[in-house]
């Protein structure tokens, strides 16, 4: 562990604090915090967490009984020795090696190969570090899936097909959670409304600040019906009338999230993702991590779609080896 891999790690933990609620803005901080010419707190900006890439969804089991806020500078640098060394094993395999030339891009794309976590897991309630159980209906729900799932080893038709595969959607939050690349997201301000852009799959949320209530249940979306608010510094947003397809984790049409977007500093915020949905799961949960302001990560075009081969090819070949085989695929 470098120099200044042990400072960036000490300025992060140091900026946020891990707390199983989220990390709250100081007074003195808050009222530093600039303002929007109509007087809403300035968050405006692009972002980025790819430095969260490799940190463990829930609470791994080999740190079983450890509380979040516990992890400071040196327990953190411990847990990043292992996690770099499984990121560039992870590049090597996809592609990032000069001796092992996959196709898949140079070691640049990979943009977890710097990163330094923040976090030692993401779910911040319950305490425990784990998603709570699912119900049964939600069970059940999964068996369904899996049967679909099937189909994409030889799909009869696009539709058999992953909403990402199809260049559609990540969903929510899926579209800001940190991935090898493509982590920059844009958050741009007006009176009246919050727009988020997101780099994977190029999407936009526009989110409107006035009091409008969530559209008819009978309408559903594939990134949900967003209403933010203003809770003092904290930019809370309510997503509803999510397309089932599209529900994070295999969560039902019921599904409500809630986003916090809470400023730390001029160029942090965190960002909390709380989770209800009593058709899936026993008990609300949420996820927190940083977002760290950085002028140079514009989202790229995200062009799925040009000269991309790659749905043609898989039906083509299933067709192919239904033919070998003898059979229809029906």
């Amino acid at each position: 562990m470098n120099a200044r891999t042990l400072t960036v790690i000490a300025a992060m933990l140091l900026t946020v604090a891990c707390t199983p609620t989220g990390p709250t803005p100081t007074a003195d901080s808050a009222s530093r915090l600039p303002r929007t010419s109509w007087g809403d707190p300035n968050i405006e900006g692009t972002y980025t967490n790819k430095d969260e890439f490799g940190t463990p969804f829930e609470r791994p089991d080999d740190l079983a009984g450890k509380r979040r806020e516990e992890f400071g500078v040196d327990e953190m640098a411990i847990l990043m020795t292992a996690r770099r060394e499984r990121g560039r094993a992870i590049a090597a395999s996809i592609g990032g090696s000069s001796t092992n030339d996959t196709g898949a891009g140079p070691p640049h794309w990979y943009e977890y190969l710097e990163a330094v976590n923040s976090r030692p897991w993401f779910v911040a309630e319950p305490a425990d570090g784990k998603v709570p159980p699912l119900t049964q209906a939600a069970k059940d729900r999964a068996q369904a899936q899996v049967r679909d799932f099937s189909k994409r080893e030889a799909p009869d038709t696009y539709t058999d097909m992953g909403l990402y595969d199809r260049c559609i959607t990540l969903g929510l939050p899926s579209s800001m959670m940190p991935m090898i690349y493509g982590n920059a997201y844009e958050i741009t301000q007006s009176p009246g409304y919050v727009a988020i852009r997101y780099e994977m799959v190029h999407e936009t949320r526009v989110i409107p600040l006035d009091g409008s209530p969530h559209v008819a249940p009978t309408l559903d979306f594939w990134m949900g019906d967003a209403r933010g608010r203003w809770e003092g510094d904290t930019l809370v947003v309510e997503t509803t009338n999510i397309r089932e397809a599209a529900a994070y984790r295999g969560a039902s049409a019921n599904l409500k999230i809630v986003e916090r977007f809470t400023p730390i500093d001029e160029s942090t915020l965190s960002w909390q993702v709380r989770f209800e949905d009593s058709a899936t799961w026993e008990a609300p949960w949420a996820i927190e991590m940083p977002l760290k302001r950085e002028g140079d990560a514009a989202p790229f075009e995200y062009a799925c779609h040009e000269g991309n081969l790659g749905l043609a090819n898989i039906l083509s070949a299933a067709r192919a080896a239904e033919r070998d085989s003898g059979t229809n695929g029906r």
